[in-house]
């Protein structure tokens, strides 16, 4: 018997059953022998949300929740956003290595070639209702994308991929920032492509007039969120441009896919929940209340605890870095006193200790988007924009998966057996519900 084996015994026929272990891992369809006879279906494993189940193999991201570890790529996180820029960071996510010189200027010219966006798309977004949510913009329209470039269907061709993925990384800003001016009722700004890719982005969202003089340090901060929200392994937004992208349809429909699973509130909404909660906080004073709220199940500590994370989130200690950089430029915002109070208390409580609740990436992330003058609506937009690349990147390596197959997960029958179909006349009243 192999070590790197299993052995199963199955207590309700006595049959012994060896399974191999690869990566610390089983293949669940070896399960599948395991039978009471020949007619019985095999077992299966029952895992609500993925708790436990590894969907595919990836080289792009590690994560050691236990310790606090993020790399891309095998390189840590820390390094990457202390050094590289956003662009670096696409690449090294999409190529696998980070680009010489040469390769990044090539990839640079690429990305600004591509910004402009289809005049229909502008009409497009200015049929949005004034106040309609720029993550609902921003789905339509990249969802729209796949019109506008059909030979993006052809999926096979991996230049046409490289092509697709290129165009995408390049438009999203675009779009990104004309749901922003669409929401103020401000004219649409195009792209200035002697500025840089976050350079650009800012100047589209916030010129009024000529060219928008940003403060370097507040653009610097907003690149670093971008890189630290690049990809995160196999969460709910990229396992359903996966699962999605597993059909063979199209990159553009793949990843509305994920932007739509970021749109909700417990993805990539929860740095807006932690401003609420700050706001209802309001001041320290009222911090003790609020955390015995917490404990006795009242209330929600939002931006705390995560679901890989079981120490403290990589990311959020770098963006609370980023958040006294920020706010010394633009002055102290009086939300931030009341969350690093609370980060105190929390971190000393052996009720949220002993929950392993740390501070994740959003309990920070929120406070400087406010500080640099993004509504809370848009927050999740820049999560989307700073995510892209990590999409690209996984719907890439699943095309390329020789494993791959239509992503198709089993249920657990609990209905009613085989029964007739009755007449109408003949059916019982249903009990008011």
């Amino acid at each position: 018997m192999s070590n790197e084996s299993l052995t199963i015994t199955d207590n309700r026929t006595g049959q012994k059953y060896e399974v191999a272990i690869t990566d610390n891992t089983i293949q669940a369809m070896d399960l599948r022998q395991i039978k009471v006879d020949e007619e019985d279906f095999g077992l299966m494993t029952y895992d609500p949300s993925f708790m436990n189940t590894a969907a595919c193999r990836s080289a792009i991201t590690f994560i050691d929740g236990e310790r606090g570890i993020l790399r891309y790529r095998g390189y840590p996180i820390e390094q990457l956003a202390e050094k590289a820029t956003f662009l670096e960071v696409a690449y090294l996510l999409s190529e696998g290595e980070l680009p010489n010189q040469e390769q990044l200027d090539k990839w640079t010219d690429l990305i600004k070639y591509h910004t402009y966006v289809h005049t229909n798309i502008i009409k497009f977004l200015e049929g949005f209702r004034y106040d309609a949510h720029p993550m609902g913009m921003l789905l339509g329209a990249v969802s729209a994308l796949s019109t506008f470039y059909p030979d993006a269907r052809n999926i096979k061709d991996p230049e046409n991929r490289y092509l697709q993925r290129a165009r995408l990384l390049a438009k999203a800003p675009t779009i990104a920032a004309f749901a922003f001016r669409h929401s103020r009722g401000l004219p649409f700004v195009f792209p200035d492509n002697d500025l840089d890719y976050v350079g650009n982005f800012v100047n589209m969202t916030f010129s009024i007039g000529g060219q928008h003089k940003a403060n370097k340090v507040l653009q610097r901060a907003l690149e670093v969120l971008l890189i630290l929200h690049a990809d995160h392994e196999q969460n709910c937004s990229t396992s359903a441009v996966r699962g999605v992208g597993s059909s063979s349809v199209d990159l553009y429909s793949s990843v509305s896919a994920g932007i739509a699973a970021l749109y909700g509130p417990l993805h990539g909404g929860a740095n807006e929940a932690v401003i609420k909660m700050l706001d209802e906080i309001g001041t320290r004073d009222n911090i003790p209340g609020f955390i015995k709220d917490v404990k006795d199940g009242k209330r929600r500590l939002m931006g705390f605890g995560h679901r890989v994370y079981k120490s403290y989130d990589p990311r959020a200690e770098l963006i609370k870095k980023i958040a006294f950089e920020v706010f010394d430029q633009t002055g102290m915002n009086p939300k931030l006193e009341v969350a690093l109070e609370l980060e105190r208390i929390a971190l000393e409580d052996d009720y949220f200790i002993s929950r392993k609740l740390y501070p994740n990436v959003d309990f920070y992330s929120g406070l400087i988007y406010q500080a640099m003058g993004y509504p809370t609506e848009y927050f999740t937009v820049l999560f989307a924009l700073g995510r892209m690349p990590g999409w690209l990147a996984q719907w890439e390596e699943m095309r390329c998966d020789e494993n791959l197959k239509i992503a198709r997960p089993r249920q657990i029958y609990t209905g009613p057996e085989e029964r007739p179909y009755v007449p109408i006349e003949q059916r019982k009243a249903l009990a008011s519900v």
